[in-house]
């Protein structure tokens, strides 16, 4: 295993109708916070691998990801997320996150998003991604 496996966090910035989706999270670190999509990157996966796991299992969800739209490090671990194009036909399932909700770029600012996520809720909000 490459030592920089574990220390990749991709995320999906899916937008569909106007409407971000995001994730609370459950039990452990910065429980109830909200969160775009996505997960730890694990050893041997490419970035699209491990955002396209992590989204089957946490929503059951399938995405054609696209561009790297934003970059942000917290402590160890670097952030990285993907705009990702919503593919029709599908209902998201909570299976590892409490519950997902649609919300507007307005709207971001009124969740507890977890703090490295402030720099891309700003630019989200300000329209500059």
């Amino acid at each position: 295993m490459r030592a920089n496996d574990q220390r990749v966090v991709v995320a999906a910035l899916i937008e569909r109708g106007g409407r971000l989706l995001v994730s609370q999270r459950g039990t452990g670190a910065f429980a109830g916070l909200w969160e775009f999509p996505g997960g730890k990157r694990e050893a041997g996966e490419t970035d699209e691998q491990a955002l396209a796991r992590e989204l089957s299992e946490e929503l059951d969800i399938e995405v054609e990801i696209g561009l790297l739209a934003h970059t942000t490090r917290a402590g160890p671990l670097e952030l990285r997320f993907f705009r990702c194009a919503w593919m029709g036909g599908q209902r998201p399932r909570a299976l590892q996150a409490v519950q997902f909700r649609w919300v507007s770029r307005a709207e971001l600012a009124v969740y507890r998003f977890l703090p490295a996520d402030s720099g891309l809720i700003a630019a989200l909000t300000a329209g500059e991604i």
